[in-house]
Parts: structure tokens; sequence; C-alpha cells
């Protein structure tokens, strides 16, 4: 649970602070009658996205356990690429995004309704999408039969809507740098745990051989129906017989990604800030970005 919870913390709250640079922007600059465009790119966003995730879930269950399992593995290779992307991304563009999307914005403005509703619905549709798969890969590598996974979920994103609100509102702030490397790197040790579990969907599907290869057996140590199993588990996708292929896999992706993700980036101290208004546009408040 604690896994999909820091998943939807980390992803939602990216697409909360798009929102709230968003919508502080116009405020700011005294184009209120631009709101209802963007809420509408961001309703849009949202829809395709949950719609995503549908399609993911239910359409996944009408093929054969083969097909299932190679379809779980083939997307959870591609969620544990797509967030590896991401968290490596925002770590390196954090600095520039406000004035990426006040550019964006101020173009789009130019063009007209129908641009200022693509520009919400791209701002916030490739965080959505990338949420739904993601969620779904890691749902799918964890789920124990119980609703458990998507509550953590539903609490991540619930979280990260608050603390959008917070931060536009001026009442928080934290460094975010800090707290998008430290989400970042957990992220890529749940990323991990995904992509041996999709390795072991392969096989499964014998899309991959090595099934029957088991690295080690410590399930008489550490029994997946027990409570620190199924914690074990949750948080890091564990296994305690994983194949050979998997943990070669888990360790060929966890150190190196490690390293460079903690390999200086260049950010000076005191830059990158993000400034997000209030309502009136008279007291902005900083998030610390570095």
């Amino acid at each position: 649970m604690f896994s999909n919870y820091l998943i939807g913390l980390r992803e939602g709250l990216e697409a909360s602070l798009v929102v709230c640079i968003l919508i502080a922007y116009l405020v700011r600059t005294g184009r209120r009658d631009a709101l209802k465009p963007i809420w509408t790119g961001i309703g849009i966003a949202v829809a395709i996205a949950l719609g995503f995730g549908c399609v993911l879930e239910f359409g996944s269950q009408e093929l054969t356990f083969e097909a299932q399992e190679a379809l779980g593995g083939t997307l959870s290779i591609l969620a544990v690429t797509l967030v590896t992307w991401m968290v490596f991304w925002m770590r390196r563009t954090a600095r520039h995004l406000k004035s990426e999307l006040h550019g964006k914005l101020d173009q789009a403005l130019a063009l007209g309704t129908g641009a200022l509703v693509a520009t919400a619905f791209l701002a916030v549709g490739r965080e959505g999408l990338e949420t739904a798969l993601f969620v779904w890969a890691s749902v799918h590598a964890a789920s124990d039969g119980t609703p458990r996974p998507l509550i953590g979920v539903a609490l991540g994103l619930a979280t990260a809507v608050l603390l959008g609100w917070l931060f536009y509102r001026g009442a928080l702030r934290i460094n975010l740098s800090k707290f998008f490397t430290w989400t970042g790197a957990m992220l890529v040790v749940v990323a991990a745990g995904v992509l041996a579990y999709g390795l072991h969907d392969l096989q499964e599907a014998d899309w991959v051989p090595g099934l029957h290869d088991l690295a080690f057996d410590i399930s008489g140590t550490i029994p997946p129906d027990s409570w620190y199993g199924t914690l074990l588990k949750g948080v890091f996708n564990f296994q305690p017989d994983p194949t050979v292929l998997q943990v070669t896999v888990w360790l060929l992706y966890l150190v190196p990604t490690l390293v460079l993700f903690f390999a200086p980036v260049g950010f000076a101290s005191g830059k990158g800030k993000v400034t997000v208004a209030d309502e009136q546009g008279s007291r902005p408040s900083e998030a610390s970005q570095a």
C-alpha cells in the first residue's frame, strides 16, 4: 500500500504543481476569463487517464492466462521506462518548469480558447497517462486480491491535491528539490520491483526462458502470506523465490539508476524557485526548488 501511496503522491503532486502554476499565472495577469478552458483541458486529461486505467484493468481480464501475463510483463517494462524518464526529467528541469509553462500559456492565450484547452490537457495529460500505467503495473505486481493498493493510490492523490492547494494559497513551503529527489529515489526502488515482476510475467507467458531457475528460495523464512512478507511485497514488490533473471535485472536496473540519479546536476544554491501567487495575486509564496 505504501508504494502505491508514494506513486499517487509523487505523480499527483507534479500534476498539482502544473495546475497551480497555470491558474496562478492567469489570476495574477488578470486573465480569469481563461480559467474555464484551462479547467476543461484538465478535466479531459483526468477523464482520459481514468479511462485508460479502466481499459488496462478490465480489458486484460478477457484475455487468456498467457496473454494476460505477456501484456502485464510488457506494460510493466513500459511503465518502468516511463517512470524512470519522468524522475530524471523532473530532477533536471524542475527549476525551469514555471517559465516553460508560462511561455506555453502566453502562446495559447494569443491563439484562443482551443489552444488553452490543449495546453492544459497536454500539461496534465502526460502525467495522468504515466500515472495510470505505472499504478496499473504496480497494483498488478503487488495486489493480493484486496483493494488496499488502490486505496493507497487514492490517498496519495488526495494528499497531492491538498498539498497543491496549500501551495497555491501560500500556506505551505517545503524544499521541493529534496522532496522530488527522495521520492524519486524511492520510486526507482519501486520501479525495480515492478521490472523484476514484469520479467516474471514474461517468463510465465513463456516469452522469456528461465522460469524454474531460482536464484534462491526463502519462502520458509519469509512466508508470502505472513504480515512481514505481505509488507515487503507491498512496499518493494519483494518475492521470496525469484528467478536468476529477476535478480539480475533488478540489480542491473537499480544500482546504475540510483548512481546516476544521485549524481550532481549542477543546481546552484538559491536558484530554481517556484512562485505561486494567491487568488488576488498580491501575496506570492515561494517553494524552494533547490
